[in-house]
C-alpha cells in the first residue's frame, strides 16, 4: 500500500452493479481507502443472478462496507460526520436520487468545499438527463448495438463496455480535479454518463458518415482495409482469427504455410490486389487454413509474427499464460466461498505493483471500525445496531 499513489485519500462511495463502483475499484486499487455504503440488508447488487453474478466481487475488492439506514436521521448524521473527513464521493444512482437522501453535491460542498463530488449517470445535462439508463440502453441508442450485429439484428456488446468505459471516464474526472484542488484547494462537481460515453466510442464511425454518401455498415459487414481480416474454421472443428496488415505479414504468412505459389502469383503480391480478387481468393484460403488444427495453426501464425488469435471464452482466462506469468489475475474468494482468478487494473505503473489488500467486503464489515474511528463509544455503536440505523 505505501508505493500505491493514491495512498491517503477517503473516499465515499454511493453505487451498485458496474458503473459506480468500477470508478472505486479504480480508486481503490490504487491505495484509496474507499467506503462502500449499504443499506443494512447490502447492496443488491450481491444478491443478483445470470450475468450480474459477478458483479459485486469483481468490482467491490480492496474497499470497506459500511451499513447506514440513510431514511433515518442518525444515518444522515453519520454520512455528514465522514463527508467532512473524506477527499471523494462516487454515486451512481438513479436521477435525483441523492437530492431526495440530503447528500447533493450543493449540502455535501457546504460540508466540505474541497470533497471532490463524482456524479455517474445515464446523460449528462441536456433534455435526457432525468431518463433512466442502463449499458444496453444507450448501447441501442448510441449506435453500438447497430455496429455490433448483423445488418437488421442489433447486438450488445458482450461485456458491460459502457458502464466500465463510463467508470473509466469518471475516475480520469477525479484525477483531473485532484490536480486542480492542489492549485486552488477547492472540490469540483464531475459528472460522466452512460450515453455520452457510448457517443464518444462512436466517434470514428460518425466521422466515416461525415466523409460517405450511404450508411455506415455495421462491424460484420464492413469492407476491411485489410485483405485477410477474419475468422477461419480449423480442422479440429474449432475457429480462429488471423489479421495480415502488411506486405511482410503476407510474405512470412505463404513462407511458414508453405504456400510458395501464392508468394509468385502476382495477382496476390498487394493488399489491394488481394481484396480485387477475394471473390475466389478468400474461399480458397478457407479451404487451405481448414487443414490444420488450431494449435498448428497458432504455432505456424507465432513464429512467423504474424497477428493472430483463438477465439477464447472467459472461463479460458483463468489459464492464460500472460495473464498468470505476468502477474496480472489477483485471487478473490467469491459468494459460495470458492477462491477464483479475477483481472487487476489493467496498467502498469513503474515498479508499484498493485495487489489485493482486502477481499470484496462482507455486508457491514466495516461499520463499526470506521464509526469508532469517527468517535463513537462502543455504546454508542451498539445503541445505533439496536435501533437499525447501522
Amino acid at each position: 500500500m505505501d508505493s500505491l499513489p493514491l495512498k491517503g485519500l477517503r473516499v465515499l462511495e454511493f453505487t451498485h452493479a458496474v458503473m459506480g463502483p468500477c470508478t472505486g475499484l479504480l480508486l481503490a486499487d490504487m491505495g484509496a481507502e474507499v467506503i462502500h455504503v449499504e443499506p443494512p440488508h447490502g447492496d443488491h447488487t450481491r444478491r443478483l443472478k445470470g450475468f450480474g453474478t459477478g458483479y459485486f466481487w469483481m468490482y467491490n475488492r480492496n474497499k470497506k462496507s459500511l451499513t447506514v439506514n440513510l431514511k433515518e436521521e442518525k444515518g444522515k448524521a453519520l454520512i455528514y460526520q465522514l463527508a467532512k473527513e473524506v477527499d471523494i464521493l462516487v454515486e451512481n444512482f438513479g436521477p435525483g436520487t441523492m437530492d431526495r437522501l440530503g447528500f447533493s453535491y450543493e449540502k455535501m460542498n457546504q460540508l466540505n468545499e474541497r470533497l471532490i463530488y463524482c456524479s455517474l449517470k445515464g446523460f449528462l445535462d441536456g433534455p435526457y438527463q432525468k431518463r433512466h439508463a442502463m449499458d444496453e440502453v444507450v448501447q441501442m441508442m448510441g449506435g453500438l448495438a447497430y455496429m455490433t450485429g448483423r445488418p437488421g439484428d442489433p447486438l450488445r456488446a458482450g461485456t458491460s463496455a459502457i458502464d466500465i468505459t463510463g467508470g473509466m471516464f469518471g475516475y480520469i474526472g477525479i484525477l483531473q480535479a485532484l490536480y486542480e484542488r492542489e492549485k486552488t484547494n477547492k472540490g469540483k462537481f464531475v459528472k460522466a454518463a452512460l450515453y455520452e460515453t457510448c457517443t464518444f466510442l462512436m466517434g470514428q464511425h460518425m466521422a466515416y458518415a461525415s466523409q460517405i454518401d450511404y450508411q455506415v455498415p455495421p462491424m460484420p459487414a464492413r469492407v476491411s482495409a485489410w485483405s485477410i481480416y477474419k475468422v477461419f474454421d480449423t480442422k479440429d472443428a474449432d475457429k480462429i482469427f488471423i489479421g495480415i496488415i502488411s506486405e511482410k505479414h503476407w510474405e512470412r504468412f505463404c513462407q511458414f504455410f508453405e504456400w510458395e505459389d501464392w508468394l509468385e502469383d502476382e495477382r496476390l503480391s498487394t493488399n489491394n490486389g488481394r481484396i480485387d480478387e477475394r471473390a475466389w481468393f478468400i474461399p480458397e484460403l478457407d479451404k487451405r487454413v481448414a487443414q490444420f488444427t488450431k494449435s498448428e495453426i497458432s504455432q505456424k501464425c507465432d513464429a512467423a509474427n504474424i497477428p493472430f488469435a483463438p477465439i477464447a471464452r472467459p472461463e479460458d482466462l483463468f489459464d492464460d499464460p500472460q495473464l498468470n506469468q505476468g502477474n496480472q489475475l489477483l485471487e478473490t474468494i467469491m459468494p459460495n466461498g470458492q477462491m477464483t482468478k479475477l483481472p487487476k487494473f489493467p496498467i502498469q505503473y513503474g515498479d508499484t505493483e498493485v495487489k489485493l489488500h482486502s477481499q470484496p467486503p462482507e455486508i457491514g464489515e466495516h461499520t463499526t471500525e470506521l464509526l469508532a474511528a469517527l468517535g463513537y463509544t462502543k455504546e454508542e455503536i451498539k445503541t445505533l445496531k439496536n435501533q437499525s440505523i447501522i
